[in-house]
């Protein structure tokens, strides 16, 4: 496995009274796609922010491809591309207006700028409307083109905070395919979201940030796998709900959650019980299901499972 580009150890930041981060440690291997999740008030973009120089940490260090993003920042802002949370292009510019005067102000030669601005747009699905002013621009379009504004150097590292906010299902998925294409040419993006099906869909490896630290890192399946396969409960009688719950607390040792006032979700322990086992017992409790099923968790259960945790280990 190659070494990682994206390396913190032990970062601290406080605002105020505010401590922001608490020893955040972050590891992402190269050409990869690392999903950052965290509750708001985390610290992930604050993380972020240090990691693209933006900030300095109070304590701990941080490098991209080798360089220290405090002693050598101006290397690794070379190698670093970062979109926002708002597209950051000229409303009034068109398109390639646009490219080409982010491609002028990262110092490129005149030529150069204009060439890689027509690569990019024709690349990205953007050549059609080039010439037309951003303000007639789609939300999609003028994220995929803030997006490609990050790529005019070709970066090693993209960061990427929450780039598919407000936009629509299919407008997500053209920022989806843009993103899969830029880690196929072998740039690294760490990607903040609170879309925990983006993560689920994009990222080779997920950190979650809880309190300012790294509280869980994995791949989304090695992170479902921690907490178990689930079991649902449609009932044909939502009276029968409290009973099918006692009886699946029991069965379990956990508690079910109540997804509707006829439907029942319960975490299973590892290898101890087989859907006809839990069939049995419900028909035994007069309890009529109208399905039952077993399924792998969702990233959001994993994710609601390990904040949770936290916030009692902080009580």
């Amino acid at each position: 496995m190659s070494d990682p580009i994206v390396v913190a150890e032990g970062l601290h930041k406080s605002f105020g009274g505010t401590h922001a981060l608490r020893g955040l440690d972050l590891s992402v291997r190269k050409g990869t796609v690392c999903g950052v999740l965290g509750p708001n008030g985390a610290g992930k973009t604050t993380a972020v922010r240090i990691l693209a120089t933006l900030s300095d940490p109070d304590a701990g260090h941080a490098r991209i491809a080798g360089y220290d993003v405090v002693r050598e920042a101006d290397e690794v802002r070379a190698r670093i591309g970062l979109a926002g949370q708002s597209a950051a292009v000229d409303e009034k510019l068109t398109g390639r207006g646009n490219l080409r005067m982010f491609g002028r102000l990262s110092h490129l030669p005149r030529h150069h700028a204009h060439r890689r601005a027509d690569e990019l747009l024709e690349r990205f699905g953007l050549m059609d409307a080039a010439d037309r002013p951003v303000l007639g621009y789609s939300g999609g379009m003028r994220r995929r083109l803030d997006l490609i504004t990050c790529l005019i150097l070709r970066p090693q590292v993209l960061f990427l905070d929450e780039p598919t906010t407000g936009l629509d299902p299919r407008s997500r998925g053209e920022i989806w395919d843009s993103i899969r294409d830029l880690v196929a040419d072998g740039t690294t993006v760490l990607l903040t979201t609170q879309y925990l099906d983006e993560a689920d869909r994009l990222a080779d490896d997920i950190a979650v940030i809880d309190h300012g630290q790294v509280i869980a890192t994995g791949t989304p399946d090695e992170l479902k796998a921690t907490i178990g396969d689930r079991l649902d409960v449609v009932l044909e009688d939502p009276a029968a709900l409290a009973t099918a719950t006692a009886v699946l607390n029991t069965l379990t040792g956990n508690d079910p959650t109540t997804t509707d006032t006829d439907r029942l979700s319960v975490a299973l322990p590892g290898g101890r019980l087989r859907l006809a086992d839990i069939v049995r017992e419900l028909d035994r409790a007069a309890v009529a299901a109208a399905d039952v099923s077993l399924r792998r968790p969702t990233l959001d259960e994993v994710f609601l499972r390990l904040t949770d945790r936290k916030e009692e280990t902080a009580r």
